[in-house]
């Protein structure tokens, strides 16, 4: 699958975690886990998706990072149990300065989707 697709794919399916309840929720869970873990095993044991050093696909990947708390709060699970390496990196490229100063904080991210459930009927 074509790098790009499958981030619109996390994307779409972290959405439908704080969007849905009971077993849709779960289905979204499911899948969202699941695109994570392929992007998992394409990380691998490297530092960063290319190896050593952090490029393009890091860069992609990491800024749609800020949403995953509020998905994980939104649907009752912690990333790092389900995909520990990717985690792992998560935490890594927020330590970079280049990261760290441009990324909103996930809490903000949060406080939106809450926002947006009230503006949308869903809570």
């Amino acid at each position: 699958m074509c790098f790009h697709i499958q981030l619109v794919q996390i994307f779409e399916t972290g959405s439908n975690v704080w969007r849905s309840k009971g077993q849709a929720q779960e289905e979204a869970k499911k899948e969202f886990i699941d695109s994570i873990k392929l992007l998992e095993g394409a990380l691998g044991e490297k530092k960063y998706f290319g190896g050593e050093t952090f490029g393009f696909a890091d860069i992609a990947t990491i800024a749609i990072a800020s949403w995953f708390y509020a998905y994980e709060t939104c649907g009752g699970f912690k990333l790092a149990d389900e995909c520990p390496k990717f985690a792992a990196w998560m935490k890594r490229c927020g330590e970079r300065e280049s990261v760290s100063t441009v990324l909103p904080e996930p809490s903000k991210v949060y406080e939106f989707v809450c926002m947006m459930k009230k503006m949308h009927g869903l809570e």
